[in-house]
């Protein structure tokens, strides 16, 4: 069963820890690492109070703080710089909410412009905060490789603290104080927080040290915790330790969020806000607050998820979600041109495919889909400016792509930053020509030895019968499920096809039919899957092997447990 791996039962030491849970529990549990009854305790009931770590144990926290609130205390102009992806933009949205709480009026939020500034800082932008009167800018989900800009800020008189969570480099921006949990220096229990979640941090700080005095309750900042929660379900960081806390919580509030732009968002997607999930945000929202930079403006996703003003909602909810629909068709227009040109060459090592036309913001998704296609390391080029382009990488897990685009000789790349799964370059229009040759000679030298080819885990074997809300109970309470605590998985063996269905608009999507053995249907659905994407051969009648994992459908306000197809063998 090439790319599938069964777990083994929990041995009898991990059961005896375990035995205050029901035996598909204690499986599910042991299957991501939980084997005592204090993590099993911690993973299912998290506790704010008890899993919020205390924010001033970040690196420079205090001096953080210190610097807000002097310029609060003397009525400075800030402004909230925050990066234009559905990580940055909630985080800014958790700064401005906090500004607006205790009624500072001399703040603003910057989100810079994807394709006519780029990713991060800009001398252009600092140019008129400067003629603005700005004397502190915060930045969100950025900076943390800004040297130059940082140091002309400061040049300027302009402060400038740096709340990121990308890999900080050996030379650290000259900023005032920057508050980032993966300095090799901190010793902040959790490395892995959002952008928004380090954001969220920031404020938590600024409500401790000063909370009271602003006549803030005691555990309003929760209320961000819809925008902390987005970020780190939509950002893809593990949802371990705090952001577990993060994305557990966000998802209820997020459930019951007064916020008019993502209630009218999640009506022009068909969502019941109250039965939200993380896969909602995830295929849903996040998607929908990405095209604004994608495509067009990325300011109007922030004003949507920041305004409370229910006709300037309505027009953004559209707008964001039409140009959704755009970015869908213009990305299956280049993978169909891309998958054609890495198909007629020779396959290597690492895939490098570009035109100067494609338009940069979807640059990620197309290395995304290549490399789940070719399972290769992807770098993607296209446009950007008169002579450089813009580009965006992601890897297969073989290579950290930060130390593998830094590892090529100097001044290849004109700039280069990112995650160790993702990432994004700028390179001259002379060099690109160069770029595949350029990957490939230290491709050796920087991949993983100890990578193995990752395998979809099974967590066991179930019946049909055993699809029903008491079995998607005990699986709910696991979840929010994602990178880190992957979503459970089962084998259906031998079961008959009795229907065969393809549905939506277009009729690209599959669903199967099955019974159990009272006679129930029980529907499987693969999205935008069709009968050839299977070896098996997929007809009424069939008996087939099921890889799958439950979801809970409300159609037509419906309640319904069925399966979602991960594979047919």
């Amino acid at each position: 069963m090439d790319g599938f791996k069964f777990t083994e039962l929990p041995d009898d030491k991990i059961l005896k820890e375990l035995n205050s849970y029901d035996s598909f529990t204690q499986i599910l549990l042991a299957n991501r690492g939980i084997t005592t009854a204090e993590e099993a305790d911690k993973f299912l009931n998290p506790d704010y109070e008890r899993d919020s770590h205390d924010p001033f144990l970040i690196l420079n926290m205090e001096k953080a703080v210190s610097r807000v609130l002097e310029a609060v205390d003397k009525e400075e102009k800030i402004v909230v710089f925050g990066d234009y992806d559905c990580d940055g933009i909630p985080g800014s949205v958790i700064l401005h909410d906090f500004f607006e709480k205790i009624e500072y009026k001399n703040f603003s939020n910057y989100i810079p412009h994807r394709h006519k500034e780029g990713y991060g800082l800009n001398t252009t932008a600092i140019d008129g905060f400067m003629r603005n009167g700005i004397k502190l800018i915060i930045t969100v989900d950025l900076a943390i490789t800004d040297i130059d800009e940082v140091r002309y800020a400061q040049s300027l008189g302009i402060d400038v603290i740096i709340t990121d969570h990308h890999l900080p480099q050996a030379i650290l921006p000259p900023a005032y104080a920057i508050i980032n949990s993966k300095q090799s220096d901190d010793k902040y229990p959790d490395k892995m927080l959002s952008g928004a979640g380090v954001a969220f941090k920031l404020v938590q700080a600024l409500i401790k040290k000063r909370g009271a005095e602003w006549g803030i309750k005691k555990g309003w900042e929760k209320w961000l915790l819809d925008m902390a929660g987005l970020a780190t379900i939509a950002d893809m960081v593990p949802l371990t330790g705090e952001n577990r806390l993060i994305a557990y919580y966000g998802l209820k509030v997020l459930r019951k969020s007064p916020r008019v732009g993502l209630q009218k968002l999640l009506r022009k997607v068909n969502i019941d806000q109250s039965t939200l999930t993380e896969e909602d945000v995830s295929f849903m929202i996040a998607p929908r607050i990405n095209a604004a930079s994608r495509m067009d403006i990325p300011y109007e996703a922030f004003r949507l998820l920041s305004t409370d003003d229910e006709e300037i909602s309505d027009v953004l909810s559209d707008h964001l979600h039409n140009l959704n629909d755009t970015r869908k068709g213009l990305v299956a227009g280049m993978m169909r041109e891309a998958k054609i040109r890495v198909e007629e060459r020779e396959m290597k090592d690492v895939i490098v495919v570009g035109n100067p036309n494609w338009r940069s913001g979807v640059l990620g998704l197309l290395a995304s889909r290549l490399v789940e296609d070719y399972g290769r390391p992807a770098f993607v080029w296209g446009r950007g400016e008169e002579t450089e382009l813009k580009g965006s990488c992601r890897s297969n897990g073989t290579v950290n792509m930060v130390d593998f685009m830094t590892s090529v000789r100097e001044d290849f790349f004109i700039n280069v930053g990112g995650h160790e799964f993702s990432g994004g370059f700028s390179i001259s229009r002379e060099n690109i020509h160069l770029l595949e040759d350029e990957l490939i000679s230290v491709y050796g030298k920087v991949r993983k030895e100890e990578y193995i080819v990752p395998k979809v885990l099974i967590d066991c074997t179930m019946t049909l019968d055993e699809v029903n809300d008491i079995t998607y109970g005990k699986i709910e309470k696991l979840a929010p499920y994602g990178v880190g605590n992957p979503k459970p998985t089962f084998l259906f063996e031998n079961i008959e096809i009795t229907a065969v269905k393809n549905f939506g608009k277009e009729k690209n999507h599959l669903e199967l039919v099955f019974q159990n053995s009272r006679g129930e249907k029980i529907s499987a659905i693969g999205f935008f899957t069709g009968i050839s994407d299977f070896k098996k051969e997929i007809i009424v009648g069939s008996v087939v092997n099921l890889i799958a994992t439950f979801e809970k459908s409300f159609f037509k306000n419906r309640p319904e447990i069925r399966l979602k197809i991960v594979d047919i063998i």
